[in-house]
Formats: C-alpha cells, structure tokens, sequence
C-alpha cells in the first residue's frame, strides 16, 4: 500500500528544519550564552529560529505512527508488532551508541542524553501493544493522554528514575562522574505516535482525497484554536505559563513558548494543528520543484539524521580550529550549550550561520538523493527498512 506523498514532503521539510537546530548548536554565536527562546534575552530571528523546530518531534512522533499503520496494512498485526518492538530496540540502540556519540565525539561517554531517537523507539516498542486495541479505543487512548497528561505535573517524583522516563526530564550521576539525561520521557510523546497510528487509515490511496483534506482541515483548524483558548486563560495545560512582560515583544515571546520537556498540551495544540493544516495544503497542490527537494530528505529522514549530526560535529571541528579556538574545543564531554566560558568569541552572527546552514542542506542532498535511490531499487532487503 503507497502513502501519500504529503507525507514524505513533510517529513522532509521537518528533518531539515531539525537540522537548522542542530546547526544552531555548534555555529551560532548567540546559542552558547542564552535560551534562544528566553523573553528577556532573545530577539526576533533568533526566538523564530529555535521556534519553528518545535514541530519537528510532534510531527515525527504522529508521522511514525502514520507509517506503522501504513506497514500494518501490508502484513498481519503480529508481523506488525514484531517489526515495531525490533525497530525501537534499534533506535534506542542508535539514541545511546550512536547519536550521543556523533554529538560530542567522546570515546569515554561521560554524558548521555535520551532525546528524540530514544523516545520514538520506546514509544514504537508500545504501539507494538496498543495496535491490539480497536481503532476506536486507540483513538480514545490518545485523547486521554494528550489532553491528560497534564494532570501528572501534580506528582512530585523527583529524582526517580521510572518517573523520568515516563513523565519528568531529569538529570542523573552515575558511574565516575558520569551523566544520564532524560530529555524526552514517554508520555505524552506515546499518545501523539498512537494518534499517528489512527489517522493512518486516512493517508491511504483508496481514501478519498476530500475527506482527507476536509478533515484535516477541520482538526487542524481546531486545535489551533485549542492553543489559543488553553494557553491564553494559563492554567490546565500550560507547563510554564506565559508572562506579560513590560515589552510587547516579550510577551509574545513567552506566549508562544509553552514547555517542552515534556511536552505541555498547549504546547502539543500549537504544533500539531499547523501540521494538519499542511498535510491539507500539500495534498490540494501538485508538486512542484520545492515539494520535490523536501521529498529527497523525506524518504531518507533516519539517513539524513544520523549522517547530518556527524557532519554538522566535524565541520564544527574544522570551523573551531580554523578560528584559531582549535579543533580539541569539539572534542565534549558535556553538551556544547554547556561550555559557554570557552565558547567566548565562537560561531557566526544570525546571517552567516543561516546562510551556511543552506549551503549544508545542498550538501546533504545528493547522498539522500543516492541512498533513496538506492534503497527504491534494493526493497528486498530488508536491513535498509532500519534506515
């Protein structure tokens, strides 16, 4: 069964927004030294900047859930529940083994982070039991821990592990002097893939295409308004509360900042409504040559995101050394947001590091050109479904 191509298109444009983060990491001089979205610190293009990558994990959780159902439909829902257990076993493998290391280039591992890879391997590992479940009562699983969730902020389990996992960012010693983050925990993050997973059934080719669209519409309409209500009466739902500040241009800023970590309802209503609003857009428009350069990236994501973090560390390496800061500073065992004492003087002003950032996009485009080719051309093995 085909997907729609809206789906990689968006897919595509979302990997690439994550990769302007990630590039913001390691070249912008105003990223060591202040929150990009602090409402006393920031301005405009750095606040927008750091903004627009916050649909990246909603969109990337629900879209998994979108292509779990998608596969589902092409074989029986123990092959299904097998596929998604093997395949989050790999992305926590490659969150811990891989990533971190691309990262920070640190042999001894001083500092672990769970961040997005984890939490979609985790979360695949329990579709792989809710797909069990009636569509209806999936459904009704995913409102409740969407809408929900919020009612947890009341538990005060601090320091406990399983907590964090489930509900609480957190920062753990461990070993000799060594560090574990959980920076992404599981709910609600679960509830948006099993969303995904619901509305699998409408980016089929045999649904039809107005419903499709009038539907998405209609929701996407609908939970933008649910950001605006919930955040503007700033209470249930809003994690970090927004502040009317003695500047204008503060206050916006910090209503258009609703917690992430985890990830607060008004938070998940501001990103997710945008994004079905889009996949409406796309699926009423042919595509055209900018829809077809996002769709490169978005048939390779898991390609592009491990290869794009290990370039953006090395050429940060050259860059570092190249500015006579030499390339030893990008050898981290902390996170690069860190270490603002030895980064006085580094990176690029706003300007230069987004026109870089477009030039590495470019550069990125003809190996997921390749790779998506020749993974289109090689569909019998069954290794390349793990990128």
């Amino acid at each position: 069964m085909k997907r729609i191509n809206s789906l990689d298109i968006l897919k595509g444009l979302i990997i690439v927004l994550m990769s302007l983060d990630h590039f913001r990491d390691y070249f912008h001089s105003e990223a060591f030294f202040f929150n990009p979205t602090d409402p006393l610190k920031t301005n405009m293009a750095t606040f927008s900047i750091r903004w627009v990558t916050h649909y990246c994990a909603p969109v990337f959780a629900f879209l998994a859930g979108v292509s779990a159902y998608i596969v589902g439909k092409k074989y029986d829902s123990k092959y299904l529940s097998r596929f998604l257990i093997y395949r989050g076993l790999w992305l926590i493998f490659v969150e811990i083994a891989i990533m971190n290391f691309g990262w920070r280039f640190d042999f001894e591992f001083s500092y672990l982070v769970l961040q997005v890879i984890w939490m979609l391997g985790v979360c695949m590992i329990l579709l792989a039991v809710l797909i069990r479940l009636t569509n209806k009562q999936i459904l009704i699983f995913s409102i409740l821990i969407i809408f929900g969730h919020n009612l947890l902020d009341l538990i005060d389990l601090s320091g406990n592990f399983l907590w964090a996992v489930v509900h609480k960012l957190e920062f753990f010693k461990f070993g000799n002097d060594r560090t574990l983050v959980i920076a992404y925990p599981i709910i609600p993050w679960v509830g948006v893939m099993s969303l995904g997973y619901y509305f699998g059934q409408f980016f089929t080719r045999d649904f039809n295409s107005k419903k499709r669209v009038s539907l998405l519409k209609n929701i996407g309409a609908i939970s933008m308004l649910g950001f605006f209500v919930v955040r503007f009466i700033n209470q249930y739902g809003n994690s970090k509360n927004w502040v009317n500040y003695e500047f204008f241009s503060s206050t916006i800023f910090s209503f258009f900042d609703p917690e992430k970590y985890p990830p607060s309802l008004s938070y998940l209503l501001m990103t997710i409504g945008p994004m079905f609003l889009f996949l409406a857009f796309m699926d009423t428009n042919k595509k055209t040559i900018i829809s077809r350069f996002f769709m490169v990236f978005g048939k390779v994501p898991f390609f592009f995101y491990i290869l794009h973090v290990y370039f953006i560390h090395f050429f940060a390496m050259v860059f570092a050394e190249f500015s006579d800061f030499g390339w030893e500073l990008m050898i981290l065992k902390e996170p690069i947001w860190m270490l603002p004492s030895k980064l006085e003087g580094y990176g690029l002003n706003t300007f230069l590091m987004l026109a870089l950032w477009i030039c590495f996009v470019l550069f990125m485009y003809p190996f997921c050109k390749k790779f998506g080719a020749y993974k289109a051309n090689n569909k019998e093995k069954k290794w390349l479904s793990y990128l």
